[in-house]
């Protein structure tokens, strides 16, 4: 990026009354629920169910400064993460099922989730980076007006699995500054038996073309701090169930072979996968050079190096 100041998108937006706006279009979507790509039109303003198991109020399970995380986002001082509790895709070997799966954490309303965004600001973090947003949009709109006016002014970023509504993310459009979606499976069988989602790879598709149209590729500031942009994850899963080839050139044909993308190696057998017999193993290093290769001969160099 240029040496001009950035700017978070949401504070353009709030300066033109934008945002108000936005909210409350996003809050109109929870009494008939169709906030995430499940669309199952639970009133979650008067009980927490559908698909997520979430009502009125996020649930955030912990939050703080998060070192883990990609090196664009994490630069010197961490990412500053708030994990969301429960999670609209539900994969059999998450790594956090306690708090996907069984929903760890505490409901917090709006003012409160803009005090933590702010907590995290004023512990230096270089973003505000929502784990697991999707079915949470609505109550994430509604803390920013009240974290924007006691002074939020990182970039937020929208850490997602990559199963979300466009209708959705274009209420996002000029309010997140980063999107980092997984792009998870390529083929609809696996999605189906891993996620209970078949129609994940048409969603994940979809959903990270919009994503790639509102905030293009992934902008450095001259520290090396992502600021816009997108960036793509990828976990490569034994027998080369992630489908990683073709998940590698459709991002290098249809998005942009400019496009950032951790390709993951920490899969481990976690929650239900052990009743699973092509789940029940670590990938072994093979394996993973042979995802990384795919990334590489499909033109995409970006690659996260940690």
């Amino acid at each position: 990026m240029d040496g001009r100041e950035f700017v978070p998108g949401y504070l353009k937006l709030s300066g033109q009354a934008k945002l108000k706006q936005r909210v409350e279009q996003a809050l109109e979507v929870l009494s008939e629920c169709r906030v995430c790509a499940r669309e199952c039109y639970t009133d979650r303003t008067k009980e927490a169910g559908g698909s997520c198991g979430v009502g009125r109020y996020a649930i955030v399970s912990s939050y703080a400064p998060h070192f883990g995380e990609e090196r664009p986002l994490v630069g010197r001082h961490g990412s500053g993460t708030i994990f969301f509790a429960h999670c609209n895709l539900g994969c059999v070997f998450c790594q956090n099922y306690d708090i996907s799966h069984h929903g760890q954490g505490e409901a917090v309303g709006p003012e409160v989730l803009a005090r933590i965004m702010l907590a995290l600001q004023r512990m230096g973090c270089h973003n505000i980076n929502l784990v697991t947003p999707s079915h949470v949009v609505p109550q994430v709109l509604e803390a920013l007006p009240f974290a924007v006016a006691d002074g939020l002014c990182i970039p937020l970023v929208y850490n997602s699995g990559g199963y979300d509504s466009v209708e959705t993310l274009e209420l996002l459009d000029g309010i997140i500054d980063i999107y980092m979606p997984d792009f998870k499976y390529f083929s609809s069988e696996v999605a189906a038996r891993l996620s209970n989602a078949p129609d994940y790879p048409e969603v994940a598709k979809r959903a990270v073309r919009e994503m790639h149209r509102q905030v293009g590729d992934l902008q450095l500031d001259a520290s090396g701090i992502a600021r816009r942009g997108l960036l793509v994850r990828h976990l490569v899963l034994p027998e080369d169930q992630a489908g990683s080839r073709d998940v590698a050139n459709f991002i290098a044909e249809k998005i942009s072979k400019n496009t950032y993308v951790n390709v993951m190696d920490q899969y481990r057998p976690c929650f239900m996968a052990h009743k699973i017999p092509s789940l029940t193993r670590r990938i072994s290093a093979g394996e993973y050079q042979r995802a990384v290769k795919a990334f590489l001969q499909a033109g995409i160099t970006r690659l996260d190096a940690r």
